[in-house]
């Protein structure tokens, strides 16, 4: 393919609505993201090759899907609630201990099977993804202090795992990613400086009310503005650009995201860039790699299995089954170091796909949770 056109785009949009047909059906409880996965292994590498992951227009506009999907999760998390701050210490004692187990996994996972990626491993398995378990929690209507406690340890998790990963993957750059991660905190910080200051002298109120008025969408092009600037800066320090959006995300929410502007994004992001980034990924992996290799499969099997297990700590302290379920899922991280691994060749051939493997392992079990709570307050929803 010598570039991407209308007609590929339009093929990619087609094949993007497996994950939506999948989910409708709501018995399977499947997550829209492993239709789309699903639907890009099928036209990519893995099966016949219609879409040539390669393509620099094809990474640029799955970058952006990926970006725009940490920005997005990143507002979901509930900066302004005083209770979820009240539930900090907690959550970060526990990812803490989730940490420390995670490491021991991935010690033993690295020399099991002789890759030498322990810290990688550990970093992988001690992730949470805030963007796929904050949006099943809300859509579920779950609240109360033990959701605000979790949601508080998955942005923890997530916001540390997301800073250490470019500094395990490829240690020989770990100081300039270290550089990098430094001045997209600054960034971020001085975004939500500057918001906060428009917020108090209401600019932000008046811009809103123009922009509203004159049908303009002027937040929307301000915060891409300020996302697009982000993802430069991530990009020139080797840093991922999952780190840039997700920062953003939280200095937006820790002000107060405007509902047009949340519901311009989810349009923007749902709509298109997210499910494209979702059927780049799924066409940039060759899961026959694992084939070649079958002890791939258990390395996918084991990392997947031992992230639900090191965040079945949460249990131990009195967290429900399911929120240490939703604590497990994984989804950005391990995409993030599948993405660097492959890209810049830092894991060997079927490694980012076992990596791919064992986040799906973690999404299966968030969606049998999902269901099952889905399940009980129906029953309890039932009349008598």
């Amino acid at each position: 393919m010598g570039g991407i056109g209308f007609g590929t785009l339009t093929l990619i949009v087609v094949i993007g609505l497996a994950g939506p047909l999948l989910a409708s059906v709501r018995h399977l409880g499947i997550p829209v993201v492993i239709g789309e996965l699903a639907a890009g292994m099928v036209v990519g590498r893995t099966g016949f090759g219609i879409v040539d992951h390669t393509d620099p227009t094809f990474i640029l506009v799955a970058d952006v899907g990926f970006a725009l999907v940490m920005f997005v999760a990143g507002t979901h998390v509930p900066v302004r609630d005083v209770t979820l701050r009240a539930s900090v210490p907690g959550a970060a004692i526990r990812a803490l201990v989730v940490g420390a187990l995670a490491a021991v996994f991935g010690v033993a996972a690295a020399y099991l099977f002789g890759t030498g990626h322990a810290l990688l491993y550990a970093v992988v398995i001690a992730s949470s993804s805030a963007a796929l378990a904050l949006p099943v929690m809300d859509s579920l209507g779950l609240a109360g202090p033990a959701v605000l406690s979790v949601k508080a340890q998955i942005a923890i998790a997530d916001t540390a795992a997301i800073v250490l990963l470019p500094l395990v993957i490829d240690p020989h750059r770990a100081a300039r990613a270290a550089v990098g991660s430094l001045a997209l905190a600054a960034g971020a910080a001085a975004v939500y400086a500057f918001l906060r200051t428009a917020d108090r002298r209401g600019w932000r109120r008046r811009l809103h009310r123009y922009s509203r008025r004159n049908r303009m969408a002027l937040e929307l092009r301000v915060s891409l503005l300020l996302l697009f600037a982000l993802c430069a800066v991530a990009i020139a320090s080797r840093v991922s650009i999952m780190l840039a959006g997700f920062a953003l995300g939280l200095a937006v929410a820790a002000v107060g995201e405007p509902r047009r502007l949340a519901r311009q994004l989810f349009g923007v992001t749902e709509g298109f860039f997210g499910p494209l980034f979702f059927v780049w990924l799924g066409a940039s992996l060759n899961v026959r790699e694992l084939g070649v290799n079958p002890a791939l499969i258990l390395l996918g099997l084991v990392l997947g299995g031992a992230a639900l297990l090191a965040h079945a700590v949460g249990r131990v302290a009195g967290q429900p089954v399911a929120l240490a379920v939703f604590a497990g899922a994984q989804l950005g991280v391990p995409v993030a170091a599948a993405t660097l691994g492959a890209g810049e060749s830092l894991l060997a051939p079927g490694e980012p796909a076992a990596l791919i493997l064992g986040a799906l392992v973690t999404i299966a079990a968030t969606s049998i949770a999902a269901a099952a709570v889905a399940r009980r307050q129906r029953a309890d929803s039932a009349p008598p």
